[in-house]
């Protein structure tokens, strides 16, 4: 799965959240957008992929959307190997510096759980 993929997942897992909303600001005269991967009422969630070096950027997208919304920051880092690596370790431990709140989701869990929605729609779970 994609972080895309995943992410949205998490997304519609986190009962009211919005998947890939778009916070506006204005720069030298210039209308400008983030997307954030997750918002609810009252957080901005960013997720990365353990082992990709680019969420590691996580962090920052989560604390500037927390500026521009006014919500709490939150990292997700999906956890697909079951080990926290280089990344994850640097990830966590900036989160932790900045005070931003920071999890582990293990995408096998992602993945059962929306292989499971169907039944519990017609309540069979």
């Amino acid at each position: 799965m994609t972080e895309l993929e995943i992410a949205a997942l998490l997304c519609a897992f986190l009962a009211g959240s919005a998947a890939e909303e778009r916070q506006y600001f204005d720069v030298n005269g210039l209308s400008r957008y983030v997307r954030v991967d997750c918002e609810t009422e009252t957080e901005v969630i960013e997720v990365g992929l353990d082992g990709k070096p680019e969420s590691r950027d996580s962090v920052h997208q989560a604390v500037f959307a927390s500026f521009l919304t006014g919500k709490t920051p939150r990292v997700v880092v999906i956890d697909t190997d079951g080990y926290e690596g280089r990344f994850e370790y640097e990830i966590r431990m900036v989160a932790a510096r900045l005070n931003v709140p920071y999890s582990v989701c293990q995408e096998s869990f992602i993945q059962r759980w929306a292989m499971t929605a169907p039944f519990r729609e017609i309540g069979l779970d």
